[in-house]
C-alpha cells in the first residue's frame, strides 16, 4: 500500500493508529539513537514489508493456485477494504507470517516493491540511475502520485504498446483515490511573466544532465524520508495552492477543465479503466467528507474545489453502477462543501453550456429518483429521512444556481422598498404574550447560496435550461408535506425541509406548503384573540368577519378592509368568514370563493376607471389617469393577498409584468411583448432599423398618451425631450427610457398602493422563496387548462352512485358534449369559480352525491366542499336539459 491510499483512510479511527506508512505509525516509532543511519534503514525495511503484506492482501500474488490463506490470489478469501488491509498487513508483519513471491502472470505489482524500496533509500548523492531502473519506474509508474493530460497519454501508450493496462488502472486507483493527488491533478500551465522569461533565456540550456539526475533522486529521498502526515493538513500547507487562488477569478479554479474532459473522453471506453475510476470514487468519499466536516480543509487550501470539478466531469456518473455506492458517498461528501465553496462552484458551472448543466442535473435528478423507487417511503419512514436524497438535493441546488447565474441575468432593475414600513399589529403576538420574542422579525427567508452570490433567481429572465427540469415529480410523490414543512418552520440541523429547495417542488407541492403556513397562521391568530378575550374580557373575534349587501359589494368590503387595514392590520391573517345579508349561506369557503369572484368582477370593470383594458391581449393595466385614491388600490391588493391566504382562485387578467413588479423586480422592455405588444413590436422595430432614424423617422425624446378622457398628455423622457432627437446612437436608451416609463413610472402611484396592499397580507408568508413569478399568477388565477377527462378520473361517488352507475355515465357524456362556455358554468356552478386549481383539474376532489329518485327539482351543490347532488334522472335528455338551467342560472346561496 503506497503512502497516498493509506493517508487517504487516515480519517477513520483504526488506520489512524496502524498505518504503516501514516503519520501516526511513523511518529511513535522508537527515537533515534547515535546510528540514524541505521535506525532510518530500520524503518525503511519495516515499511516495505508491511506494504508487501498490504499488496498481498489487496491484490494477491497472482497464482490462482496460491494456498497461502492470507493472500487475495487464495480461494475463498474474503476481500476486506482498505483500512482492514492496513490493520491486518501490520498484525502479519508483527507475527512475521508466510509472504507469497510474486507469480510470473503478475505484472508490476509486488515483485517491484523491493526494487523500487532499493531505488528509494539508497544514497544517490552522485549516483546515476541506469537505464534499466527508469525502465523499470516507467513500467510500473510507482511514482505518479498525480496525473496530467500528458502523463495519462503517455502511460495509455505504453499500456496500449503491452496490451495491458493494468499499470493505467492501479495509477488512476491511486491518484483518484487519494484526495491530495487528485487536487495536484490537471493542473492549468500557468504562462511565464517577462521576467521570468528573461531569466530562463540567461541560464545555460545545456546543464550537465548528470546533476539533474542527482536533484531528482535527492528530492525524491527527501520525500520518502518526510514523516506522513494526513491529506487535510498537507493540503493546507503548501503556499503554491494559496497563492493561486489569490490570481485566480471568482468563478475561476487551477484546474484544466478541457483537459480533463479530454482524458475522460479517451479513458472511459475502456470497460476496465472505468471500473477503476468507480472503485476510486467508493474510496475518496468517505476520507474527503471526513477533511470537509472535521479538518476544515477548504478554508486553508482552497484549491480542494479542483477534486470535485474533476469528478463531475465523468460523464458515466449517471449510470446503474455509480448509483448503489459510488455516486450516493461522493453527494454526501460534496453537501459538506462550505457555502463559499457552493458559491464558487456555481460559479464555475455557470460557464458551462447549457448541455453540461443538464448532464449534472440528471445525474442528481437520477439518484434523487433511484432512490425514491427503491425504497418505501411514508409518513413512517420519511424521505427527508434518506441520507442520499438529501445530499443529492444540495448537490442539485449548486448546479440550480449556477443555470441561474449562466443565464439572462436582471440585476438592476428592482423595485424601490416601501417606503413606509407594513404597520404592525397593535396587538401582542402569541409568543409575545408568552415572554417570547417575534420568530419572523428577521423578515422573509432568503436563501443563504443566494445572499453568497449576490442573485435572486427573480433575477433571471432565462435560465441555461427551464426550471422545470429541477422539479422531481417521484420526490414529489412520495413527499410528506405536514412533516416537511414542520422541518422547514424549526430549521433544525438533524432535519432536512425540501421547502429550503423549492426547485425541486411542483407547483401543486409548493401551494400545500403555503396552505399549511396559512392555516397555521390563522389557528394562531385565533389562539391569540382567545387569549385576548380571557385576559382583557374583549368580545371573542376569531374571524376576519365580512358582512356584505350583494349589490353593494365593492361599498361594503373595501370599507371594511380599509377599517381593519388602518387599525389592526394582523386581523387580515386572520381566516375569511364573509356573510351576504339576506341569505342563509354558511361560509366554509364556498362562500368566500363567490365573494371574490364578485368584487373581481365589479373592480376590473372598465366602467369604474382603474384598469384599462386592452382587446388584442385580453388583459388588464393600471389606469395611469385614474380619478381613484391611492387608498382603494391598497385594498384592491389586499383582496388579492386575501385570496391567497385563503386559497381561493381569482379571474384575474394581468400581464407577467405585475408579478414580477410584486416580486421586486421592474418592468423592462422585454416586458412589453405581453404587456403592450403593439408598442414592443414597434420600439424593436426602431432598434434593427438600418436606415438613419433621425432623419428618417423624426422621433424626439417626448411621448404622448391619452388620460381618461381621450386627451393627449405630452411627457419628455428627458428634460427637454422635444428637442432631442432620437438617433441611431441613443435609440437604445431612447426605447428603455419608453418601457421605463410605461411600466413604472406612469404607474408608480397606483402599483405602490397596490403591491403594499398586497405585502400586508403576505409579508410573514414564504410566497417569495417557494414560487417564481410564473407560479405567482397560477396560484392566483389557477390554471386556464380545463381537462375534465383528468377530473372524471379523480371524482369520487357518494350515496349510491359509483363509476358505473346508469346516470354518472349519462352524466360524464353529457358533461364531455358541453361547450368551453358551459363547462366553465359547470364548474363555477359546483366548485364556486370557473378555473382549474394549482395542477389542473385532477387536482380537484369533486364529489358526486345521489340526491333522491327522478324529479323535476334541478341539480343543487356545495361548493365549499366541491360536491354536485344530483337525482337519479329518469333519461339522458331530462339530465341534459335540468343540468343545463342549473349551471346557467345559478346565483346566490340557499340552506337545503
Amino acid at each position: 500500500m503506497n503512502s497516498d491510499e493509506k493517508e487517504d483512510c487516515e480519517c477513520a479511527p483504526p488506520q489512524a493508529e496502524t498505518s504503516p506508512a501514516g503519520g501516526p505509525y511513523r511518529e511513535y516509532e522508537e527515537p533515534e539513537i547515535e546510528n540514524p543511519e541505521a535506525s532510518r534503514m530500520k524503518r525503511a525495511a519495516a515499511k516495505h514489508l508491511i506494504e508487501r503484506y498490504y499488496h498481498q492482501l489487496t491484490e494477491g500474488c497472482g497464482n490462482e493456485s496460491c494456498s497461502n490463506s492470507w493472500c487475495a490470489s487464495s480461494v475463498g478469501f474474503n476481500r476486506m477494504d482498505n483500512n482492514a488491509a492496513a490493520v491486518k498487513a501490520l498484525e502479519l508483519y508483527k507475527v512475521n507470517a508466510k509472504l507469497c513471491d510474486p507469480h510470473p502472470s503478475k505484472k508490476g505489482t509486488a515483485s517491484t516493491y523491493l526494487e523500487s524500496s532499493a531505488h528509494s533509500n539508497s544514497a544517490c548523492g552522485n549516483r546515476k540511475l541506469n537505464h534499466k531502473d527508469v525502465h523499470s519506474v516507467r513500467d510500473n509508474f510507482k511514482d505518479v502520485n498525480y496525473l496530467t493530460e500528458e502523463k495519462v497519454y503517455e502511460i495509455l501508450d505504453i499500456c496500449g504498446e503491452k496490451e495491458d493496462y493494468s499499470p493505467l488502472i492501479r495509477v488512476i486507483g491511486r491518484v483518484f483515490s487519494s484526495a491530495e493527488g487528485l487536487v495536484q491533478s490537471f493542473r492549468r500551465s500557468k504562462p511565464h511573466t517577462k521576467e521570468e522569461l528573461k531569466s530562463l533565456q540567461g541560464k545555460d540550456e545545456d546543464k550537465d544532465e548528470d546533476e539533474k539526475e542527482a536533484a531528482a533522486c535527492s528530492a525524491t529521498a527527501m520525500e520518502e524520508d518526510s514523516p506522513a502526515s494526513s491529506s487535510s493538513s498537507r493540503l493546507g500547507e503548501g503556499s503554491s495552492g494559496e497563492n493561486d487562488v489569490q490570481k485566480l477569478a471568482p468563478d475561476e479554479v487551477s484546474v484544466d477543465i478541457e483537459a480533463v474532459r479530454r482524458v475522460y473522453e479517451r479513458l472511459l471506453s475502456n470497460e476496465k479503466i472505468e471500473a477503476a475510476f468507480l472503485n476510486a470514487l467508493v474510496y475518496l468519499s468517505p476520507n474527503v467528507e471526513c477533511d470537509l466536516t472535521y479538518h476544515n480543509v477548504y478554508s486553508r487550501d482552497p484549491n480542494y474545489l479542483n477534486l470535485f470539478v474533476i469528478v463531475m466531469e465523468n460523464s458515466n456518473l449517471h449510470s446503474p453502477e455509480y448509483l448503489e455506492i459510488a455516486l450516493p458517498q461522493f453527494c454526501k461528501a460534496m453537501s459538506k462543501l462550505p457555502l463559499a465553496a457552493q458559491a464558487k462552484l456555481a460559479s464555475l458551472w455557470s460557464h458551462y453550456s447549457a448541455g453540461q448543466i443538464r448532464r449534472m442535473v440528471e445525474t442528481f435528478q437520477q439518484l434523487i429518483t433511484y432512490k425514491v423507487i427503491s425504497n418505501e417511503f411514508n409518513s413512517r419512514n420519511l424521505v427527508n429521512d434518506d441520507d442520499a436524497v438529501v445530499a443529492a438535493t444540495k448537490c442539485l441546488k449548486i448546479v440550480y444556481y449556477a443555470n441561474v447565474l449562466g443565464g439572462d441575468l436582471d440585476v438592476e432593475h428592482n423595485e424601490d422598498e416601501d417606503e413606509e414600513p407594513i404597520p404592525e399589529s397593535s396587538e401582542l403576538t402569541l409568543q409575545e404574550l408568552l415572554g417570547e420574542e417575534r420568530r419572523n422579525k428577521k423578515g422573509p427567508r432568503v436563501d443563504p447560496v443566494e445572499t453568497e452570490l449576490g442573485i435572486r433567481t427573480n433575477d433571471c429572465r432565462r435560465p441555461l435550461i427551464v426550471f422545470e427540469e429541477f422539479v422531481n415529480e417521484p420526490l414529489n410523490e412520495v413527499l410528506e408535506m405536514d412533516k416537511d414543512y414542520t422541518f422547514f418552520k424549526v430549521e433544525t440541523e438533524n432535519k432536512f425541509s425540501f421547502m429550503t429547495c423549492p426547485f425541486i417542488l411542483n407547483p401543486v407541492t409548493k401551494n400545500l406548503g403555503l396552505y399549511y403556513d396559512n392555516r397555521i397562521r390563522m389557528y394562531s391568530e385565533r389562539r391569540i384573540t382567545v387569549l385576548y378575550s380571557l385576559v382583557q374580557g374583549q368580545q371573542l373575534n376569531p374571524y376576519l368577519r365580512l358582512k356584505v349587501r350583494r349589490d353593494h359589494i365593492i361599498d361594503d368590503a373595501l370599507v371594511r378592509l380599509e377599517m381593519i387595514a388602518m387599525e389592526n392590520p394582523a386581523d387580515l391573517k386572520k381566516q375569511l368568514y364573509v356573510e351576504f345579508e339576506g341569505e342563509q349561506g354558511v361560509d366554509e369557503g364556498g362562500v368566500s370563493k363567490e365573494f371574490f369572484q364578485l368584487v373581481v368582477e365589479e373592480i376590473f370593470n372598465p366602467d369604474i376607471g382603474m384598469f384599462t383594458y386592452d382587446e388584442r391581449t385580453k388583459l388588464f393595466w393600471f389606469n395611469s389617469s385614474s380619478l381613484e385614491n391611492e387608498g382603494q388600490y391598497t385594498l384592491i391588493g389586499i383582496v388579492l393577498g386575501l385570496a391567497i391566504y385563503n386559497n381561493c382562485i381569482l379571474d384575474v387578467h394581468f400581464p407577467m409584468v405585475v408579478y414580477r413588479k410584486l416580486m421586486g423586480k421592474k418592468g423592462t422592455f422585454r416586458d412589453l411583448a405581453d404587456a403592450n405588444p403593439v408598442l414592443y413590436q414597434s420600439l424593436k422595430e426602431l432598434l434593427e432599423y438600418e436606415g438613419s432614424v433621425e432623419e428618417d423617422m423624426m422621433i424626439t425624446f417626448q411621448i404622448s398618451q391619452t388620460d381618461l378622457f381621450g386627451n393627449p398628455l405630452m411627457y419628455d423622457l428627458r428634460e427637454n425631450g422635444d428637442k432631442i432627437p432620437v438617433t441611431n446612437e441613443n435609440r437604445k436608451e431612447f426605447v428603455a427610457q419608453y418601457a421605463e416609463y410605461m411600466l413604472n413610472k406612469s404607474v408608480e402611484k397606483q402599483f405602490k398602493a397596490f403591491r403594499r396592499g398586497f405585502h400586508m397580507v403576505t409579508n410573514e408568508s414564504p410566497l417569495k422563496y417557494l414560487f417564481r413569478p410564473e407560479e405567482i399568477e397560477l396560484l392566483i388565477c389557477g390554471s386556464r387548462n380545463l381537462d375534465f377527462l383528468a377530473l372524471e378520473e379523480t371524482t369520487e361517488y357518494d350515496g349510491g352512485y359509483n363509476r358505473d352507475s346508469r346516470i354518472i355515465k349519462e352524466f360524464w357524456e353529457t358533461l364531455h358534449s358541453f361547450g368551453e362556455e358551459q363547462k366553465r358554468f359547470f364548474l363555477q356552478f359546483t366548485t364556486g369559480t370557473d378555473r382549474a386549481p394549482v395542477g389542473g383539474l385532477g387536482k380537484l376532489k369533486m364529489i358526486i352525491a345521489k340526491n333522491g329518485p327522478d324529479t323535476d327539482r334541478l341539480p343543487t351543490s356545495h361548493t365549499c366542499f366541491n360536491v354536485l347532488l344530483l337525482p337519479e334522472y329518469s333519461s339522458k335528455e331530462k339530465l341534459r336539459e335540468r343540468l343545463l338551467k342549473a349551471i346557467t342560472y345559478a346565483k346566490g346561496f340557499g340552506m337545503l
